[in-house]
């Protein structure tokens, strides 16, 4: 007799089948038997849909959904539109969870009804599968979720979370209109509605790729985006918002100038950094991990050859 599924997995795939593949059998290794995979292709050229195809084929509880190209957010938006449970899982096409992932989180959301989000600790890999140095630990920065997301994405990247799909109606769907920090925006809009809390659970229950191929990020772009972003949630927010708004700015330069060294601009990291102090400064003595950064940057051409070294690539830094 086959059980109904418990929880959705939505799976965006664009132009991934070198990777589609450990995403869906890290699935299929699941202590958590009972879900469905709802994989959106999302316009791949390089026979992505085709490779997923097989899994379908083979495993009932996956499905291929196929839409034109339209971003990260568009498809997911899509997925989730199409799923059937009443608790999503995001799982990008190039990432891949531990073992225990699912039935975790699930038992952590069906125990605690004020719990509306779930996220682990993650291991960072690189473009092979090997592991890397770094490790995503999800704490946050402050004890409420909105002034922590304002500064840092604590949940870490778009492969983590597991959440009640009535967010999706309390707070709408992920903006289209964002080309990067799509994540952050819907937590932070989560994060405003007081009633609902996340969850972290410390192991590092998912295995996050970092691929040179996929990293040509625009700085620019991204600090227009996450401005956009703080901007939102200011006017959702004013008066919890508006203290950290120089704090949230100055992890914003921070992460910028993270950005710009590991693609090598050591000018504009400068920059970044210079930015940073003058909204707060104060996060360089609170913050091991801005302070690290600091120093980076003063020490640039020593920084590049250890991210290089530790990431496998000059363009590489989490997605």
């Amino acid at each position: 007799m086959e059980h109904l599924p418990q929880v959705s997995v939505v799976v965006p795939a664009y132009n991934v089948r070198g990777y589609i593949a450990d995403a869906l059998v890290s699935l299929q290794q699941q202590s958590l038997g009972e879900f469905e995979a709802l994989i959106v292709d999302d316009g791949s050229t390089d026979g992505t849909r085709e490779l997923v195809e097989q899994f379908c084929q083979r495993d009932s509880r996956f499905h291929l959904l196929s839409k034109p190209n339209g971003g990260l957010s568009s498809a997911r938006n899509y997925g989730i539109r199409h799923a059937q449970t009443d608790y999503i899982a995001l799982l990008d096409g190039d990432d891949r969870y531990a073992a225990d992932k699912l039935a975790t989180h699930l038992a952590v959301l069906q125990t605690n009804p004020t719990v509306g989000v779930v996220y682990s600790a993650s291991q960072t890999i690189r473009e092979d599968g090997r592991p890397t140095p770094m490790h995503l630990s999800g704490k946050p920065i402050h004890p409420d979720p909105l002034l922590a997301l304002l500064c840092k994405n604590f949940v870490g990247h778009g492969s983590n979370a597991v959440f009640r799909r009535c967010l999706c109606a309390e707070v709408g769907e992920f903006d289209e209109s964002l080309r990067s920090n799509e994540d952050v925006d819907f937590w932070l809009r989560v994060a405003a509605l007081s009633h609902w809390r996340f969850y972290r659970e410390p192991r590092a229950l998912c295995y996050y790729r970092v691929r040179p191929s996929g990293l040509s990020f625009n700085v620019e772009q991204m600090q227009c985006n996450r401005e956009r972003v703080i901007a939102a949630a200011y006017e959702r927010s004013p008066h919890r918002v508006g203290p950290m708004l120089p704090t949230a700015h100055a992890y914003l330069y921070r992460y910028l100038a993270r950005l710009s060294l590991t693609a090598g601009d050591a000018a504009k990291a400068q920059n970044y950094i210079h930015a940073a102090l003058a909204a707060d400064r104060s996060i360089f003595w609170r913050d091991p991990r801005s302070l690290t950064t600091l120093a980076a940057v003063r020490l640039s051409s020593l920084a590049g050859f250890w991210l290089r070294r530790s990431l496998g690539s000059a363009q590489s830094t989490p997605k």
